[in-house]
């Protein structure tokens, strides 16, 4: 099933653009031209996201981010739906702050870049998902998603949060090389085309991590010109 996003724009040739690229992506797009089709919308679709322009008809994309939290007499919706706020290019930090204020999960500066919102949309749905496992095991790394906790071979592995983050990324799928932009993107929230070296050293550091608990390769590794993945030799299939 599609990931349904709620999408408010006044704009009809801004909305559908932004309608037909995350249709390509894969999402399911509920379309909006003000607050009152947008309520009527969250009321009856009841979808994963909402997505709010800075500005509609009669009220401000935080104002109505916050009646979507404080929910309406005689109105069912999901009031805890994550909501992105849209900046226009002319906002500054007291639109960011505002839209925090009345309960956005998040805020992207305008002008919008395409690429940047679709990695900010999966960061909060990702988010707003339950735990799909609550244990982990791949090889000899188990991993214990609400305890945080890490062990390979049964000794215990002190990670950063996001070195916890990427190590589970790559544990879901082990037998799976991931592009180091896709790593980008699903961990760190980073927009396609930004080159760093980040994802690099954070590998690194997890690698030697494991590889202090006494395991005979690492279990970490990089694939040249592609990105990463983890080796489970002797260890038969990953299970989760």
């Amino acid at each position: 099933m599609s990931t349904a996003l709620l999408l408010a724009e006044p704009e009809s040739a801004a909305r559908a653009l932004l309608e037909r690229h995350l249709a390509e992506d894969g999402f399911a797009v509920l379309g909006a031209e003000d607050e009152t089709r947008a309520f009527w919308l969250a009321e009856r679709a009841r979808p994963d996201a909402v997505l709010l322009a800075s500005r509609l008809e009669q009220a401000s994309g935080a104002e109505v981010c916050g009646r979507l939290r404080a929910g309406a007499p005689g109105r069912e919706w999901d009031r805890d739906v994550p909501v992105i706020v849209l900046g226009d290019p002319d906002g500054d930090a007291t639109d960011r702050v505002r839209a925090f204020a009345h309960g956005a999960d998040d805020y992207v500066p305008g002008p919008v870049l395409y690429e940047e919102l679709l990695a900010r949309i999966r960061a909060v749905l990702r988010r707003a998902a339950p735990a799909r496992h609550d244990v982990i095991e791949a090889g000899p790394v188990r991993i214990d998603i609400a305890a945080r906790h890490v062990a390979v071979g049964g000794r215990f592995v002190q990670l950063s949060a996001t070195e916890f983050d990427l190590l589970v990324a790559l544990a879901r799928d082990p037998f799976r090389v991931f592009p180091k932009k896709e790593l980008l993107r699903g961990v760190w929230g980073y927009p396609a085309g930004i080159e760093t070296r980040t994802i690099d050293s954070h590998a690194s550091r997890v690698r030697r991590k494991l590889a202090a608990t006494g395991v005979p390769e690492p279990l970490v590794v990089n694939e040249w010109g592609i990105g990463y993945r983890l080796r489970l030799p002797g260890w038969g299939e990953a299970r989760c």
